[in-house]
């Protein structure tokens, strides 16, 4: 499959983004003194667990997209290059 050169950027900028965004997530999380990621003892709840797996799949994810559309422009730069004369 071959794709458009705006798609490829789209897909490489959201990768970087979903990175920027979910570090900043957890950072926040981990930080947590509302009482929603621990409990009074300092034990990780429910809620920590559960965006903890949202945030890891969400790193996976932008990953994958990420490298995707890094293959793809890498592949579109290589390709509209000229080609050396015989």
């Amino acid at each position: 499959m071959k794709l458009s050169r705006p798609v490829s950027w789209f897909l490489l900028a959201f990768g970087v983004w979903s990175w920027i965004i979910w570090i900043t997530f957890v950072k926040n999380l981990v930080k947590d003194a509302s009482g929603l990621a621990f409990d009074d003892a300092g034990d990780p709840t429910g809620y920590f667990w559960v965006h903890l797996l949202l945030a890891v799949v969400s790193f996976v994810l932008g990953t994958v997209v990420g490298l995707i559309g890094l293959r793809s422009v890498r592949t579109l730069r290589r390709n509209s290059q000229p080609t050396p004369e015989s």
